[in-house]
């Protein structure tokens, strides 16, 4: 059986930005910022992953919401995005992927110009 995975990001950019990188299935959730209890507590089934992983902005908000998670999935495996990026949004694709490579994700072959 095939282990499920999910990603927990803080938005839609985030994502469309994962989506060019991954090369493998993932779910990827977004939190749209909130740091709301009940909207982060209820965001991600744990019964259905085999692993959650937390990847959000290097920036202070960022690293907020990334404390609040880790009450709620605090068996997730985080990634991290270089703070000379600040965003996952805005952090090259290559970046991505060595940081995807690195969680062992199947991850696309990008130039680093990228």
């Amino acid at each position: 059986m095939e282990e499920r995975k999910a990603i927990i990001v803080e938005g839609k950019s985030d994502k469309r930005r994962l989506l060019e990188v991954l090369d493998e299935d993932v779910d990827i959730f977004c939190t749209f910022g909130t740091s709301k209890a009940d909207h982060l507590e209820n965001l991600v089934d744990t019964g259905l992953y085999h692993r959650i992983y937390i990847l959000t902005d290097a920036d202070h908000a960022g690293e907020g919401l990334r404390l609040r998670l880790r009450e709620y999935y605090p068996e997730a495996c985080h990634i991290f995005t270089l703070r000379m990026y600040r965003e996952v949004a805005t952090t090259p694709l290559s970046e991505l992927a060595r940081q995807l490579g690195r969680a062992f994700f199947k991850v696309k072959t990008h130039d680093s110009s990228v």
